[in-house]
């Protein structure tokens, strides 16, 4: 199957159907590295996956995403949280009173 009959034929209307107009199939690289990366996959991972020979090439397939920053920032909460001095039952009181 030539890669025009694909796109044409098969990809156009799948992507359609499913109210995803526009999507293109490289898309799916894209998503897979980002995927790949949200699983934990480390850059050098990621190269051998995509078939990279360079991290460069590899972080272009690499993109940040909302749910993977919500979960660093709640890590980051837990971190912290743990390195805080143990508040007083007094102090306790004080914040509880002002919240």
């Amino acid at each position: 199957m030539r890669r025009s009959n694909f796109r044409r034929r098969v990809w156009v209307p799948a992507v359609e159907r499913v109210g995803l107009a526009g999507l293109r199939f490289h898309d799916l690289r894209h998503t897979a590295g980002t995927q790949a990366a949200v699983a934990g996959a480390t850059t050098k991972e990621l190269m051998v996956r995509l078939g990279h020979s360079s991290p460069r090439a590899a972080l272009i397939y690499q993109h940040a995403t909302t749910e993977r920053d919500a979960q660093l920032a709640a890590q980051l909460d837990l971190l912290a949280a743990s390195s805080r001095p143990k508040a007083s039952a007094e102090e306790d009181d004080q914040v509880a009173h002002l919240g």
